[in-house]
């Protein structure tokens, strides 16, 4: 009986304990986080926005497109320091390919495709900020903590056979999608960018993979870049290689004025209104083309004596200028501010481009330039020209100019002009109007597509200047430390930590031991 009775209150107290560790387990769980996996759909927003590099920023100063001209909102210096790193974003693609692979055929193709794009994009983006970077055995988590480095050539070859296994599948399912009405698609609420539209994902993929090219375009005597072949192939196959046809077909961020609002704005133009100016490099270059695109992102600098609308009313601050010596213009109004119409009276900006239809146009009449592909170099030219000043809202015949009324005047307080502007005045001037094939003909393309880069595209003003010395930037105490502008970033200081040997052993191979800011990346010798 004794026994008995034990073994019931064992088992009592055993059912007991079982109960409270069955509540305290459900009472630890954490509902915030998937139990059984989360949907890829629900990881494409965040990879995607990922992409998109707001206006106002670093980056836009590095291109020379605006200058701050007040130390205690920051200075126009360039960076000294390190890059930050996209692994983040990188394994959230890893994280949409696994969750993906749990679906259908039918289902997963449309996020597998878009991933191999995605991890293209990263990681050129890091190899372009740094050099080589580990990408082969990356993404591999607690498998390999200590990934080895890819040289940057390795990372060009790897990305762009990315990106043509991306188109080929996205062509096919397009295709099927021409013949099933839509058999393959991603639920149009979670792409932020083509509401599920794989066509337009199509066309930027391959216009990507053509600013890698022209990205490349130091190494064209590398045969197994085939650079040239690569993108004769893409010019002379527009049923495999669909491009961009306008500007609808942008990648681009567009800001609602509620959950995305646009830099610059009445919310803060009290506060940094006159505290940035234009960059001379930007809006100087700009005016000396009598562009009407001046007269719409700056206000006139109307201690200069000259007219509203007189092109000479246009002159940017000098981004290598010291502050206080820029200041002192702003308060005697002799350099033009940020325009006030465009971008301080409503919260939704202008689009920011990611990737853009312009930006296409001059890569393909540069790469024609070059002897890459035969074309009309010239038509494409005209064709980014005529696409940006329209973004810009620029017509042909009369145009309505607003300034404020005043240099440092109330928002709204507006007066509005009349500017007559011809496309075809403006081609056919010397300084606009293609000069060939030739060294002068490259300098016009790189030029006006630096123009269209403004205030969007990230850092891509900064690597064609790199790349090309076009446009020459402006150097000095405000912008540089030595008077050397930086080609490179230094890798991540955890990258310097936890992967040490292979972090040293890339800076010896490339930098000769030194992770030192001003030596040329493989990509630019």
């Amino acid at each position: 009986m004794k026994l008995l009775k034990l073994t019931i209150t064992s088992l009592v107290l055993l059912v007991s304990i079982s109960g409270c560790k069955k509540e305290f387990d459900k009472d630890v769980v954490n509902r915030n986080l998937p139990i059984t996996g989360i949907s890829p759909s629900l990881l494409l927003p965040n990879i995607e926005a990922d992409m998109f590099v707001s206006p106002f920023g670093d980056e836009e100063k590095a291109g020379q497109f605006t200058a701050i001209n007040y130390t205690y909102y920051g200075s126009n210096q360039y960076w000294t320091g390190s890059a930050g790193f996209n692994y983040t974003t990188l394994n959230n693609v890893v994280a949409m390919e696994t969750e993906a692979g749990k679906l259908s055929a039918t289902l997963s193709k449309p996020y597998l495709a878009l991933a191999k794009f995605f991890r293209a994009y990263y990681f050129i983006n890091m190899s372009l900020k740094v050099g080589d970077v580990p990408m082969t055995d990356a993404l591999q988590g607690l498998k390999n903590p200590t990934p080895a480095y890819d040289s940057q050539k390795q990372i060009f070859i790897n990305s762009l056979a990315l990106l043509e296994s991306a188109n080929t599948d996205l062509g096919q399912m397009n295709s099927v999608n021409a013949l099933t009405s839509g058999t393959y698609s991603i639920p149009a609420i979670y792409d932020t960018y083509f509401a599920g539209d794989l066509t337009k994902w199509q066309k930027v993929v391959n216009a990507f993979r053509l600013r890698m090219l022209i990205a490349l375009s130091k190494k064209t005597s590398e045969t197994d870049l085939n650079i040239a072949g690569q993108f004769a192939a893409i010019l002379s196959n527009p049923t495999k290689y669909p491009l961009m046809t306008s500007m609808s077909d942008n990648l681009q961020h567009v800001y609602d004025g509620v959950f995305s609002i646009y830099p610059n704005s009445p919310r803060n133009y009290g506060n940094d209104a006159t505290r940035d100016n234009m960059a001379a490099t930007y809006l100087n270059t700009l005016a000396s083309l009598k562009d009407l695109r001046a007269l719409e992102v700056a206000e006139p600098a109307r201690g200069l004596g000259f007219a509203d609308t007189s092109y000479s009313s246009f002159v940017g601050g000098a981004s290598g200028q010291a502050l206080s010596a820029m200041a002192q213009l702003v308060q005697q109004q002799k350099i033009s501010l940020i325009g006030r119409h465009r971008y301080y009276e409503t919260l939704t900006g202008e689009n920011t481009f990611i990737i853009s239809y312009p930006e296409m146009c001059f890569n393909i009449a540069e790469g024609i330039n070059r002897g890459w592909a035969t074309g009309d170099a010239e038509g494409w030219y005209k064709n980014g020209i005529n696409a940006d000043l329209g973004f810009y809202g620029v017509k042909d015949g009369a145009n309505s100019i607003t300034f404020q009324k005043s240099y440092f005047g109330i928002l709204y307080d507006d007066i509005t002009y009349t500017v007559h502007f011809s496309y075809n005045g403006y081609y056919n001037q010397p300084t606009v109007k293609y000069a060939g094939n030739n060294t002068a003909g490259l300098n016009q393309i790189l030029t006006q597509k630096y123009l269209a880069f403004a205030r969007n595209s990230g850092l891509e003003a900064y690597y064609q200047w790199r790349r090309t010395g076009v446009p020459a930037f402006d150097i000095g105490p405000g912008n540089t430390v030595n008077g050397k502008i930086p080609l490179r970033y230094q890798y991540p200081i955890n990258e310097r930590s936890a992967n040490s040997k292979n972090y040293n052993a890339a800076v010896t191979s490339q930098y000769g031991g030194s992770d030192d800011i001003y030596q040329a990346m493989w990509l630019i010798k």
